[in-house]
């Protein structure tokens, strides 16, 4: 990646689209919420439709997915320091809701 790792939450979030893969996410319609705990922490939306996405500060009252964490390691997965099938595992990063949707971010913000 090019761009040097967001240093907050928030700048991660206002990077996400710009980071957008469209091909990768063909067709796909569905809202990501992350609830991330701690210092510098919050609540963001993601919405993808139509070969679009928009985030959005605040929560969602029907998310297709719920990705929780400590703003820590979100940024620390981000920064490539935590492997996110790691935290997963170990009880750090928990996801309720559609799991195939989590397993496409990836491919979906390269």
């Amino acid at each position: 990646m090019a761009d040097a790792a967001p240093t907050t939450c928030k700048q991660a979030f206002e990077m996400m689209p710009g980071r957008f893969n469209k091909e990768a996410a063909k067709g796909l319609n569905a809202i990501y919420q992350f609830d991330l705990s701690g210092d510098g922490g919050g609540k963001w939306q993601v919405q993808i439709a139509n070969d679009q996405c928009e985030v959005k500060e605040g929560a969602h009252p029907s998310p297709n997915i719920t990705i929780s964490m400590t703003a820590q390691d979100y940024l620390d997965m981000l920064a490539g320091k935590l492997n996110g099938q790691m935290a997963f595992m170990t009880g750090k990063l928990r996801i309720a809701g559609d799991m195939g949707l989590a397993l496409r971010m990836q491919s979906i913000f390269a």
